[in-house]
């Protein structure tokens, strides 16, 4: 009996670390149009380097990991956000 509730508790652990991993692996895309100044994930065109170099908010050509499917729902200030790079004046 009690290798019965040492098995069942060690299952329900691997069972609880499965889904951590799986939610820690979770797909993402990148998406356009949607951080804060400084808060991009990477590209900001020219002249700048990667992570954190968007110069003004919701800047159209830095790009930021959100969970896949959900980049054009994202709503801004601007419009929502896009799989590609955005023209804004």
């Amino acid at each position: 009996m009690m290798m019965a509730a040492v098995l069942s508790t060690a299952m329900a652990q691997a069972g609880v670390a499965s889904s951590a991993f799986a939610d820690e692996h979770e797909a993402m895309e990148k998406c356009y149009g949607v951080s804060l100044a400084g808060e991009n994930d990477c590209k900001a065109g020219p002249g700048t380097t990667c992570a954190g170099t968007s110069s003004v908010d919701y800047q159209g050509n830095a790009w930021t990991l959100v969970p896949e499917g959900s980049c054009t729902s994202i709503e801004t200030p601007h419009g929502n956000g896009s799989l590609s790079e955005i023209e804004r004046p």
